[in-house]
């Protein structure tokens, strides 16, 4: 009996006596969702397809003819999903500016702005517009009401996030002229809806143009954050 107790004490593993002050636990950090990239991704999908088409249409007048005519007919299905693409880029740039916002410039707002401007656009691409000579419907309604929408969501969001930028020391700099321009955007489409002597084609795809601008510009903006 000794002699296996013995034994027994001396398998017995020995007690580890461990300072919990040297105890350190290793954790990597989360990286963040690309919100930047995803936005990127969108606008640069959308730039291809509305240039595509131009190039592909010469039927179409580009001073005269709207976007929504490069909907319909030839090659129309690329320029429907950039603009779903597009919104969902829009949508993106939104969240990951709200995440990389300090807690008190956060505003939920412009965020909903930019998906109900997403879902807007997204139902503009698959609604068609009425051609001119043809009976008025429902389907071509459906698309001046949502196509109207999407500008007014869009830019309203524009301008709102771009207020809320100044409250955040580290987005105050670039905000001084991100919200300009977000103003301009504003603007320009109510230029758009009351001069209706403006060339259709040319007055929107400018409107779109300083809009694109300035999604853009944010995205590079959020991305030089990201990987700073």
């Amino acid at each position: 009996m000794r002699a296996s107790r013995r034994h027994d004490h001396a398998t017995r593993p020995s007690r580890v006596h461990v300072d919990p002050a040297h105890l350190t636990l290793s954790i990597e950090p989360r990286r963040p969702f690309p919100w930047p990239v995803l936005a990127a991704a969108g606008i640069a999908c959308f730039l291809a397809a509305a240039i595509a088409l131009h190039l592909l249409r010469p039927d179409l007048d580009p001073v005269h003819s709207q976007m929504s005519l490069y909907l319909i007919g030839a090659h129309g299905a690329w320029l429907q999903a950039a603009y779903v693409a597009l919104g969902i880029a829009m949508v993106g740039l939104a969240f990951g500016v709200y995440r990389s916002l300090a807690i008190e410039a956060r505003s939920a707002v412009p965020l909903l702005c930019f998906v109900l401007g997403s879902l807007s656009l997204s139902t503009t691409a698959y609604a068609w517009m009425d051609l001119p000579g043809v009976d008025a419907s429902f389907e071509g309604w459906l698309h001046g009401i949502t196509a109207q929408a999407a500008f007014l969501f869009a830019t309203t969001g524009i301008v709102l996030q771009a207020l809320r930028l100044r409250r955040d020391p580290s987005w105050r700099t670039p905000a001084r002229w991100l919200l300009p321009w977000a103003i301009a955007c504003f603007a320009a489409v109510w230029a758009l809806a009351l001069w209706h002597d403006a060339p259709r084609g040319l007055a929107q795809k400018a409107v779109i143009a300083l809009i694109v601008g300035w999604l853009s510009a944010v995205t590079l903006l959020l991305e030089r954050r990201r990987s700073g």
